[in-house]
């Protein structure tokens, strides 16, 4: 990956999707960037190298890049924005720009991008970045999940790989068995976080409820949680957990693990799923595979963004460095770099390929669920999309504690989904 940066040609504008002319030297000009992945492995390297190749095309330019943990991200950027320092390159979560887009704290993107003529047409996971009928980011990765499973327990068992919703239950009931003798299971057909928070939560259940058609919101962002859909959504999830098909009260991690011991027998995960499994004593027998079911969970992960609140040159300067990030060359980098396929679909995938065996596996997941509009965030819910994630993890878990019936529990969930909405 570091050769293949190294390498990278920074050629004219019209090679780099038509990057605005390069006006003469700005002396002294300083961009500021903040972000989280300064030093987070194999991504940094592509960070480095854009702000390395904007300030060599644009003589007196520097980029004041300063990192800020995770964990205390979006306090120090809405402290930043609210009290009118923003950075002027704006490098978000994907799950957190709407808050600040809401608030108008980013640029419309869409007139720079249209002058400049760059076509998003299959820029994977792009129509997230719509908020409030403005393009408020580009996206810069957008994952879509696959199944991992584990070959030898499917021998032992003469399991197929499953393709849809009635093979794959078929499959998770009968790996799931007690090999100890204590008449307590310990080997699990599948494995789903039940202890994280509500976002966690939610996705988790997303597998089944994508299956069957429901949508927590409808293209509109009206509520339709109370449908035949849900229910049979609902159900699903019900009977995976209720049952014990999956270990109960863990965290993505400890599934993780329980998965690369030979614990779990499949995992449905994002693309983080395969270096783990990759580097597993267990490794050859670990395999991956499209997901089972008619759409995929998907989502974006992170975006890059300019501040509304800045001088005009800056502005100019900023669409400069955006354009870099979305050309041909900068999204190959990014594939090798993240070892995920890049939105772009002009992009050069073939290193990244090479560096990871089921490439192609990943990236059709990820096409598959951006082509779908799939997010984790539900549309006309995004800015009460933690509260929205609460009651549904509180609702879902009292249906399965209680035993209630789904088709009351969706009733429930809709009635107070749109009392969230409404605040």
């Amino acid at each position: 990956m570091l050769k293949a940066l190294r390498n990278l040609a920074f050629a004219t504008a019209a090679s780099c999707m038509a990057l605005s002319a390069i006006a003469p030297a700005h002396a002294d000009t300083t961009l500021k960037f903040v972000s989280w992945q300064k030093d987070e492995p194999g991504v940094m390297d592509w960070w480095a190298a854009l702000v390395q190749k904007f300030e060599e095309s644009h003589p007196g330019v520097k980029i004041e890049w300063t990192k800020v943990a995770r964990s205390s991200y979006v306090d120090t950027m809405t402290t930043l924005f609210a009290g009118g320092t923003p950075p002027d390159i704006v490098h978000l979560a994907a799950f957190e720009f709407q808050q600040f887009a809401n608030n108008g704290w980013l640029e419309n993107l869409a007139p720079y991008f249209k002058e400049a003529g760059i076509d998003l047409n299959g820029w994977t996971g792009q129509s997230a970045c719509e908020y409030n009928g403005e393009t408020v980011c580009l996206m810069l990765l957008y994952t879509g999940y696959v199944m991992a499973y584990n070959q030898k327990l499917f021998d032992a068992e003469g399991i197929a790989v499953p393709t849809n919703w009635d093979e794959y239950i078929a499959a998770v009931k009968k790996l799931t068995k007690d090999t100890n003798g204590d008449n307590i299971p310990d080997q699990f057909g599948t494995g789903h976080d039940t202890a994280g928070g509500g976002s966690q939560y939610i996705t988790e259940m997303m597998n089944y409820i994508l299956d069957t058609g429901a949508r927590f919101t409808d293209a509109d962002g009206k509520v339709t949680m109370n449908t035949p859909e849900m229910i049979e959504g609902l159900a699903r999830w019900k009977m995976v957990v209720k049952d014990t098909l999956t270990p109960r009260d863990l965290p993505s991690a400890d599934i993780r693990q329980l998965f690369s011991d030979g614990r779990v027998a499949i995992r449905l995960d994002g693309p983080q799923i395969w270096p783990i499994a990759a580097k597993s004593p267990n490794a050859a027998d670990l395999k991956l595979a499209p997901v089972p079911f008619t759409t995929p969970v998907g989502g974006g992960s992170n975006v890059l963004g300019m501040a509304a609140d800045i001088s005009d040159e800056n502005k100019k300067l900023v669409w400069d460095f955006i354009a870099l990030a979305a050309s041909d060359e900068m999204q190959s980098a990014y594939a090798s770099a993240a070892s995920s396929p890049a939105p772009s679909p002009r992009a050069d995938m073939s290193e990244a390929k090479a560096k990871v065996e089921p490439f192609d596996i990943i990236a059709a997941g990820a096409k598959a669920a951006s082509d779908a509009g799939i997010d984790r965030l539900p549309k006309g819910l995004e800015i009460q999309f933690n509260e929205f994630t609460k009651m549904v993890k509180e609702e879902a878990q009292r249906m399965i504690i209680e035993d209630l019936d789904p088709a009351a529990v969706a009733a429930t969930m809709q009635e107070k989904a749109e009392a969230i909405q409404k605040q």
